[in-house]
């Protein structure tokens, strides 16, 4: 018997011990995966919007969980947060240039959950009814 596949591509390097890579990059999909994120991006992809507005778009979002996520969302670059000096302040929020790259794929992830809805609503169901 003799050795046939002895070009193999190299592997990857592998993260290191403590796995840090793992845990930058999953901090990040955390913050682009949670849903709150992902429509206040998607609502904000056509421009500045104001606080309110931004509430009154997302339902069921609370005026804390939004505060949260635009905060989060500010703090990893990806909007931006503007006060003008008016009676009373007004404040939009804007995706930055970084916030606008990530836009497009999240609008097609969320165009699809919409076209696909039906397909696993039905896989549910019957996975359901199957499991009982």
């Amino acid at each position: 018997m003799r050795p046939e596949n002895i070009r193999v591509p190299a592997l990857p390097p592998m993260p290191g011990p403590d796995h840090g890579d793992c845990k930058a990059v999953a901090s990040v999909l955390a913050r682009v995966g949670d849903k709150w994120s992902v429509f206040v991006i998607m609502m904000l992809i056509d421009g500045p919007r104001r606080f309110n507005e931004l509430k009154r778009m997302i339902n069921g979002i609370s005026q804390r969980m939004l505060t949260l996520t635009l905060r989060g969302l500010e703090r990893d670059g990806l909007v931006t947060r503007t006060i003008f000096p008016t009676i009373p302040p007004r404040v939009d929020y804007e995706l930055t240039d970084l916030g606008r790259g990530l836009a497009e794929p999240v609008k097609a992830l969320g165009e699809w959950a919409i076209a696909h809805l039906p397909e696993i609503e039905g896989a549910r169901s019957k996975f359901d009814t199957r499991n009982e």
